[in-house]
């Protein structure tokens, strides 16, 4: 898994996002529920070969507030986001997180 720590690694992955879409996900590793969208978010790797970033928010705080400054999406965990031309096209938080739901809205944006 791709665990993003830096700046420079989100600017990377933004970047990357250009090329193709890329899929972020904030975990939060005191939330139960965090835990049952990391598996979910997993799952979906297991299936895809998609580029996509994981970033703790215990271990990366000011990076997942970065996030949310570049993309204007209010910073919830678990949360995912879907980057594409270095813009967000989908996010959702929560109980929301799904691999059917990631699977599908990937596949949706890698068609565009």
């Amino acid at each position: 898994m791709n665990e993003l720590n830096s700046i420079a690694e989100l600017d990377d992955a933004f970047n990357r996002s250009t090329v193709g879409p890329v899929l972020i996900f904030k975990h939060s590793r005191t939330c139960p529920l965090s835990d049952t969208a990391l598996d979910e978010f997993r799952e979906v790797l297991d299936r895809l070969d998609c580029d996509h970033g994981l970033i703790v928010v215990q271990a990366a705080c000011r990076l997942s507030d970065e996030v949310e400054s570049r993309t204007g999406v209010r910073h919830e965990s678990p949360q995912a986001l879907v980057l594409h031309r270095g813009q967000v096209v989908w996010h959702a938080s929560h109980s929301q997180i799904t691999a059917d739901v990631l699977e599908r809205e990937l596949g949706v944006t890698r068609q565009s």
